[in-house]
């Protein structure tokens, strides 16, 4: 049987680690021989970014993609992140997100530069250590999880581990945010503040400390082109509903999907297909119901 090793708890002290290579053989299922000898396999391309620019993607092979997906659902699940991190978890969606920051004199969005990418792998094995597993085996997890030295956009593992091991940092600008009387959340790379007063020189003052506990992360904040401040005579975005007095998509989007349903209802030639049309209409349905609670 392979030594467990010890691992930090929480209060630094030393503990003996809880889970060995047996209890993850056990998980995925496969031998501990294969676990062990498994080399991950990815396809690196580029994909445009909305606003511009080039998205890298770094696609796991099938079999690479399997055994991650074995890690996410019986090593991930059921793991607590931080209840301000909103992306990706269950029971919430990009309403869920923006629905704290409705009805607010300010709102303020921030985002992270290379989010997934800024995320190294020796935060990723610090992280799976903390939470009992021996020294061998988060190794081996953090080799199973990250490429080139990081999370890689495109592992079905990256988003959850992108909120577990950060909650530490969401903690902190949740502690920011309370300081200055205002909400938080965190959407993937999208950090959003909204504030109860539109004191003076209050936003600056939490962008600047947000920058500082980013930085003592490990991560970057786009401070240009994509900071955003709005106030109440402006239409305030958050996650794509806005969210000036009530959760709603934006008026040029309820217009559009109009004018599909029109068109399709006709026999003319709609813009979308069915299937973009549905999940257009399924998030509207989802903000209408929120908006009603």
């Amino acid at each position: 049987m392979a030594s467990r090793g010890r691992w930090k708890g929480a209060s630094g002290g030393e503990r003996p680690a809880r889970f060995g290579i047996e209890d993850l053989a056990k998980r995925l299922p496969r031998s501990i021989e294969a676990v062990r000898r498994f080399k991950p396999a990815y396809r690196t391309f580029t994909i445009p970014k909305p606003g511009g620019g080039r998205r890298t993607i770094a696609a796991p092979d099938d079999a690479t993609k399997e055994i991650q997906d074995g890690i996410r659902r019986y090593v991930l699940s059921g793991l607590p992140a931080h209840p301000c991190a909103t992306g990706f978890e269950r029971r919430h969606s990009i309403v869920t997100n923006a629905l704290p920051h409705v009805g607010k004199p300010v709102v303020l969005r921030l985002d992270i530069v290379d989010f997934f990418g800024s995320t190294p792998a020796k935060k990723v094995e610090a992280w799976f250590r903390s939470i009992g597993w021996d020294a061998e085996v988060a190794s081996l997890l953090t080799r199973l999880v990250t490429h080139a030295g990081s999370l890689p956009q495109g592992a079905p593992t990256s988003p959850r581990l992108s909120n577990l091991v950060n909650r530490s940092l969401d903690a902190r600008l949740e502690g920011l945010a309370l300081r200055h009387g205002a909400a938080y959340t965190r959407y993937a790379d999208d950090l959003t503040f909204s504030f109860g007063t539109d004191k003076p020189g209050q936003v600056g003052q939490v962008i600047w400390a947000a920058k500082r506990i980013l930085e003592d992360e490990g991560y970057r904040l786009h401070l240009r082109k994509k900071l955003r401040i709005r106030r109440r005579r402006q239409q305030q975005i958050v996650t794509g509903i806005v969210v000036n007095e009530k959760p709603n998509l934006p008026r040029r989007t309820r217009r559009l999907l109009r004018a599909v349903a029109h068109r399709r209802r006709t026999g003319g030639r709609p813009t979308m297909t069915e299937s973009e049309q549905a999940g257009w209409e399924a998030l509207l349905r989802m903000v209408e119901t929120q908006r009603e609670l």
